[in-house]
């Protein structure tokens, strides 16, 4: 997760509880069309938010555990 391409936006929701995570999500889905986007949340509700909201949207997301307080996603549109 050190190289983080540069083409790609960070959404950095850590600290901030569900629904944040996943309506930052939202947002920047709106407003950056065609970038990877990498999530990084503490909250471990988001694990199943973000997912469930990118498989009900056809979004091709990738999440990993980084913590136990830290979780990354990477999602393409």
């Amino acid at each position: 997760m050190n190289d983080i391409d540069s083409s790609m936006n960070v959404i950095d929701a850590m600290g901030k509880p569900c629904p944040m995570p996943l309506l930052m999500l939202k947002r920047s889905l709106k407003n950056n069309q065609g970038k990877k986007i990498l999530l990084k949340s503490s909250d471990p509700h988001s694990l199943q938010d973000i997912s469930r909201y990118c498989e009900i949207n056809h979004i091709k997301c990738e999440s990993l555990k980084i913590s136990e307080y830290e979780f990354h996603y990477i999602i393409e549109v």
